[in-house]
C-alpha cells in the first residue's frame, strides 16, 4: 500500500496527536450507528432492502470508528465510502418504493444524483473563488442528501402525508446533525472536546428513522 494512504489526518477538534485513542469520545460515540443497525434490522422483518442498508450503517460505525483511532487517509475513505453507498442506496429505495418507479429507471435516477452530488462542490468552489469544503468542514458534501431529503419529503407530502411528515422531520433532524458537523472545527478553543460526537448520535437517529419509515411505507402498503 503506498506510504501517503497512512500520512495521519488531524480533521477534528477533539483529535490532539496521532496516537490511537486521541479521540475516545469521537471514536465510541460510533457505537451508536451500531444501535441503529440493529434497531432498524428488528423493524425489517424479511424487508431485504431495509435490511441491506441496515447492514450498510453498521459498516458506517465501524469504518467511522476506524477513522477516529487510526486517523489517516486510507481510513478516511473507511469512513466516507460507506456513507456514500447509503445516501444512494436509501435514494433508489426511495424512488422505487415511495414514488413507484421501476428499478431501472430508478437506478439511472440514482446515477444522475450522484453525479450531480459530486460536482457540487467543485462547481460552488468555481462560482464563489473559495474552498467550501473548508469554509463548511466537509458538510458542503452532505448538501445532496438534505436536498433529496426535502425534494422526497416534499414528494410525499401530498401522496402519502404521514410517510412526507415523517421524511421532512428526519430531514430537519439532520440539518441539526449538520450543524454540529460544521462548529466542530469553530468549537475547539471553548469546547476541546468539539461537537462532532453529537453528529455521530443525531446522524444514527437520522439513518435508522429514515429505515424505519422505509419498513413501515412497505408495512402499510402491503395488501391485507
Amino acid at each position: 500500500m503506498n506510504p501517503s494512504w497512512f500520512e495521519p489526518v488531524r480533521a477534528y477538534c477533539e483529535r490532539t496527536d496521532a496516537a490511537f485513542w486521541s479521540e475516545p469520545v469521537n471514536a465510541a460515540t460510533n457505537a451508536a450507528f451500531l444501535v441503529a443497525a440493529v434497531a432498524a434490522a428488528l423493524r425489517a422483518r424479511g424487508d431485504r432492502p431495509v435490511l441491506a442498508l441496515a447492514c450498510v450503517v453498521a459498516v458506517v460505525g465501524i469504518g467511522s470508528f476506524l477513522f477516529h483511532t487510526l486517523a489517516n487517509r486510507w481510513s478516511m475513505l473507511a469512513d466516507v465510502i460507506p456513507i456514500a453507498v447509503f445516501i444512494h442506496g436509501y435514494f433508489g429505495l426511495a424512488l422505487a418504493r415511495f414514488f413507484g418507479l421501476r428499478p431501472g429507471l430508478a437506478a439511472l435516477a440514482t446515477l444522475a444524483f450522484a453525479g450531480a452530488g459530486f460536482g457540487l462542490a467543485p462547481a460552488l468552489d468555481a462560482l464563489t473563488g473559495r474552498d467550501v469544503a473548508a469554509l463548511t468542514n466537509g458538510s458542503i458534501d452532505y448538501l445532496p442528501a438534505l436536498l433529496a431529503l426535502l425534494g422526497v419529503g416534499l414528494g410525499l407530502a401530498r401522496r402519502v402525508p404521514w410517510a412526507g411528515r415523517a421524511v421532512l422531520g428526519t430531514g430537519a433532524l439532520f440539518v441539526v446533525s449538520l450543524a454540529f458537523r460544521t462548529l466542530d472545527a469553530r468549537a475547539c478553543a471553548a469546547l476541546p472536546l468539539g461537537t462532532h460526537f453529537l453528529w455521530h448520535g443525531l446522524n444514527a437517529l437520522v439513518l435508522y428513522r429514515l429505515l424505519a419509515t422505509a419498513a413501515r411505507f412497505r408495512a402499510r402498503s402491503a395488501p391485507a
